[in-house]
């Protein structure tokens, strides 16, 4: 893996990474339907710029329905929940949520496969809840930060559900929608999840007064959160392994905290120690990646880790 490489990866890591803090300025000024809609927006053109450009295809429309369900739980879902959790989770906290993804696909495959799992895959997972675990209730049991603990674990829960909406599109995708142009195949799920979020942003809440900040960050988000990332990581993929660019999974959480330290979040030591943990399990459940299901699923915390991957986003 050469310096080229290694500068990119740092970079994709950094944009994904980022995301949990441009989610959270996004929401400032708009309603989680509306960061949604946004995102999404800013994200499809991009890549329908891309797709034009370089002359891309589009998936067949035999597959219109497992591409639905995708865009959904890859899309739809995801981007709504993190918005709506991190209106009383702060970004950093979301970023080590969001690290639950891989352990949830890989259960998810197990569970579908009916494949026995190996010792490291029951201590990766075990180490990884575990991380999130003491992050999660340490902070939430800080009143002094929060104030109300009801509101902070019910933004928990809208985050853990997006990271499992995550986990469930990897599995749908890795089944159904094999071997497609992933640029293609990312416009497309772009593009559908912004048709489900138009109706539920037209005629539910919307934005009142609105801050050059969150225009900004809204913008950033869509264009290089759901753009720029899926073009550095499909350049990546075409040049190393994929378990090489899966390594990019365990620096999500650090940039979390990063991003979340930069803003003035209240950040207990604790969180320092669960993220630890839980690259820590991550690094397990990748150490079995020759085995026949990890060899097949073998993904990061926001798209498949494939020759020719699926496109799965993230927070």
């Amino acid at each position: 893996m050469g310096r080229r490489d290694v500068l990119q990866m740092f970079l994709l890591s950094a944009v994904w990474g980022a995301s949990f803090i441009l989610i959270e300025i996004s929401g400032r000024s708009f309603p989680p339907t509306w960061v949604a809609l946004l995102r999404l927006t800013f994200g499809a053109a991009f890549l329908w710029s891309v797709l034009k450009l370089k002359g891309r295809t589009l998936p067949p429309r035999r597959l219109l329905l497992p591409l639905l369900a995708v865009a959904l739980f890859n899309n739809a879902i995801p981007f709504t929940f993190f918005a709506l959790g991190e209106r009383t989770v702060p970004s950093s906290i979301a970023a080590v949520l969001n690290a639950t993804t891989p352990i949830w696909a890989l259960l998810l495959t197990l569970a579908v496969q009916s494949a026995k799992s190996s010792r490291f895959t029951i201590a990766g997972v075990l180490l990884g809840f575990t991380g999130v675990l003491i992050v999660v209730f340490s902070h939430g049991q800080d009143s002094h930060h929060y104030g109300d603990t009801a509101a902070f674990y019910r933004g928990v829960l809208f985050i853990a559900l997006a990271s499992l909406g995550y986990a469930i599109a990897t599995v749908i995708a890795k089944t159904k929608l094999k071997g497609l142009d992933p640029i293609g195949l990312a416009t497309t799920q772009l593009s559908l999840a912004w048709i489900m979020m138009l109706p539920l942003a037209v005629f539910g809440t919307h934005p009142a007064a609105i801050q050059r900040s969150s225009i900004f960050a809204i913008t950033l988000l869509g264009v290089a959160g759901s753009g720029v990332a899926y073009l550095l990581y499909y350049d990546l993929l075409t040049r190393i392994p994929s378990t090489h660019v899966v390594a990019v999974t365990y620096l999500l959480p650090i940039w979390g905290l990063f991003w979340g330290y930069i803003a003035h979040e209240p950040i207990l030591w604790t969180a320092y120690v669960g993220v630890a943990i839980v690259i820590c399990g991550l690094i397990l459940l990748n150490l079995t990646s020759l085995d026949k299901v990890r060899a097949l699923f073998s993904i990061s915390p926001r798209k498949i880790a494939d020759a020719k991957p699926e496109v799965c986003d993230a927070g």
